[in-house]
């Protein structure tokens, strides 16, 4: 034995060799994801100008009443894929500052880990499945709230009389 070793500690000056293998797998991890989520920005942006390019310049043709529906529902349509696209790339940034952060993979509701199988499908997922499915609910159960409140306002005084003559 070198002098001033000790059978406890047999790394030589204090370095724990699985301390350092640690801190390369997560600077490749970090890495990987990274570059993961900088892949996954760029392909939606390019989709996004995609989607700009293709929307219709507004022209003054005059088009009879079933061309206009079909290019308002086609427009509708595009307009709803870039709001989802911008979505996406906000979630995206949202992915990458936990990452710099040092809280990629964790749950922001309950900071629990999210399951890899989970990041691997969803990589800029911010919840983990059991606080995902309770935002889900929640927000299933408002708009049957909302849907009822609605029916109530519109068909129960019509079937109690107390709208004027309906009945």
């Amino acid at each position: 034995m070198r002098k001033g070793a000790s059978l406890s500690e047999p790394h030589q000056k204090g370095r724990d060799p699985v301390a350092r293998k640690k801190v390369v797998v997560d600077q490749e991890r970090y890495r990987v994801l990274k570059e993961m989520l900088e892949e996954r920005r760029q392909e939606i942006q390019q989709k996004l100008r995609s989607l700009r390019e293709t929307l219709p310049a507004e022209t003054g043709d005059v088009r009879d009443a079933e061309e206009q529906s079909v290019d308002d529902f086609v427009q509708e349509v595009d307009f709803t894929l870039m709001q989802m696209k911008s979505e996406t790339l906000a979630k995206i940034d949202e992915a990458i500052i936990r990452l710099e952060a040092g809280r990629y993979g964790l749950c922001t509701e309950c900071e629990a880990e999210i399951a890899e199988a989970r990041l691997k499908a969803l990589p800029f997922a911010a919840l983990c499945r059991n606080c995902q499915e309770a935002v889900e609910s929640k927000v299933t159960a408002e708009r049957e709230a909302r849907a009822f409140a609605r029916f109530q306002k519109e068909f129960v005084p019509a079937f109690t009389g107390r709208e004027g003559t309906r009945r």
